[in-house]
C-alpha cells in the first residue's frame, strides 16, 4: 500500500528560497519513509503569497485524487501580511479545513494544520512594528486552532519553535525571509511523528 499526501498551502509549502526537496512535504516524506511506511511523493497545491481565498479559488480549478490518505494545511501568513481580517481568516479556513476533510476521505484524523510562522522575528522584519506582526500572527493562529479543534483535526504549533530559533541564523533561508531546509526538518520532525503516531 502506497500512503498519498496532499500539502496544501503558500510558500511555507513550496519551500520559498530552499531547494524542493528540502520543504516540509519533501522532507516529511523522507522521514516516513525511513520509519518503513511507504509514501508517494508529496502533491502539493502551493504557491508563495498565496491567501486562504486564492487557496481557495486553485482548489476550485484542481481535479484531486477521490481520496488522500495525509492531509496538510500551512495557510494565512498573507492574510495577515496583507491586513485582512481575522473573521474572513476564520470563515475561508473553515471552509479549507472542511475541504481538506473531504479529500480525506472524510476522516478529521487524517487532517494535519499547522500554525502560522511569525515573520515579524526573520531580518526581513527589521524595520517593522513586529510586536504588532506577533499579536496579530497569535490571533490567527489561535482562530486557527479552535476550527482544527472543531473539526477534530490535529493543529501542529511550529510558531513557537520558530520563535525560539529565531536569534540562529541557520535557521532562515538566504531572503532573509523564510525558513532554511533546518527549520523545514523540524517541521517535518513533529508532522511525521505526528502522523506515525496516528497510524495507518
Amino acid at each position: 500500500m502506497n500512503i498519498s499526501y496532499l500539502a496544501l498551502g503558500d510558500s511555507y509549502t513550496i519551500g520559498e528560497a530552499v531547494l524542493l526537496s528540502e520543504s516540509y512535504p519533501y522532507q516529511t516524506v523522507q522521514l516516513l519513509r525511513k520509519a518503513g511506511v511507504r509514501v508517494l511523493a508529496p502533491e502539493i497545491i502551493a504557491k508563495t503569497g498565496w491567501t486562504t481565498d486564492e487557496l481557495i479559488a486553485s482548489m476550485e480549478q484542481t481535479i484531486f485524487l477521490p481520496s488522500y490518505d495525509v492531509v496538510s494545511l500551512l495557510i494565512g501568513v498573507n492574510n495577515q501580511y496583507r491586513g485582512r481580517s481575522v473573521q474572513e481568516y476564520k470563515n475561508e479556513c473553515n471552509h479549507l479545513i472542511q475541504t481538506a476533510i473531504q479529500l480525506a476521505g472524510n476522516n478529521p484524523k487524517r487532517v494535519f494544520v499547522l500554525s502560522i510562522p511569525d515573520w515579524g522575528k526573520t531580518p526581513f522584519a527589521a524595520e517593522r512594528d513586529v510586536a504588532t506582526i506577533a499579536s496579530e500572527i497569535d490571533a490567527f493562529n489561535s482562530t486557527c486552532k479552535q476550527l482544527a479543534d472543531l473539526h477534530g483535526c490535529y493543529y501542529i504549533d511550529i510558531t513557537t519553535t520558530l520563535r525560539a530559533d529565531a536569534a540562529n541564523v541557520d535557521m532562515v533561508a538566504s531572503d532573509g525571509l523564510h525558513p532554511s531546509k533546518l527549520a523545514y526538518q523540524k517541521w517535518a520532525n513533529t508532522l511525521a511523528q505526528t502522523i506515525l503516531e496516528v497510524g495507518f
